[in-house]
């Protein structure tokens, strides 16, 4: 990652750390209701996608996309959720969010819906262990 970057303190305080690609910090929601996983682009002082250069943009696409089929994959769910909001933290984060019909805020968003349910050791070491594969796909340069 650049020397200069650095991870905003809320996604720091709400997340944990799964590595890093050649592109971006990759970082699990501390919330075990959903499987979610964000894509927080190392490159200082944006806000939006269209800041990053064409190669930046086309590497996070692909960061993107093999994340998104492996979590469908790995989890099953029925939707999956990418969405780059930004506006309660304006560092540019990707979130993949596996949805299910029937969970607790389905068909509406995520967000503020019920307080995050923190992983627990164990179900952590389980996550880490069933995105084991498409983190090092990430970390390999997808």
């Amino acid at each position: 990652m650049p020397g200069d970057f650095e991870l905003h303190d809320r996604l720091s305080a709400d997340t944990i750390s799964l590595g890093s690609s050649s592109l971006c910090e990759i970082r699990l929601m501390n919330d075990s209701t959903w499987p979610w996983v964000l894509l927080v682009p190392a490159v200082t002082g944006i806000r939006e996608i269209y800041q990053m250069s064409a190669d930046q943009q086309h590497q996070l696409l692909r960061e993107s996309s093999a994340l998104s089929q492996a979590m469908m994959d790995v989890f099953g769910g029925d939707k999956m959720n990418v969405a780059a909001l930004g506006n309660m933290v304006p560092q540019l984060h990707l979130h993949h969010i596996v949805r299910f019909e029937g969970d607790p805020a389905w068909p509406g968003p995520v967000w503020g819906k019920q307080a995050p349910v923190p992983y627990t050791d164990l179900g952590l070491e389980q996550v880490r262990k069933q995105l084991g594969p498409v983190l090092e796909q990430l970390k390999a340069g997808v």
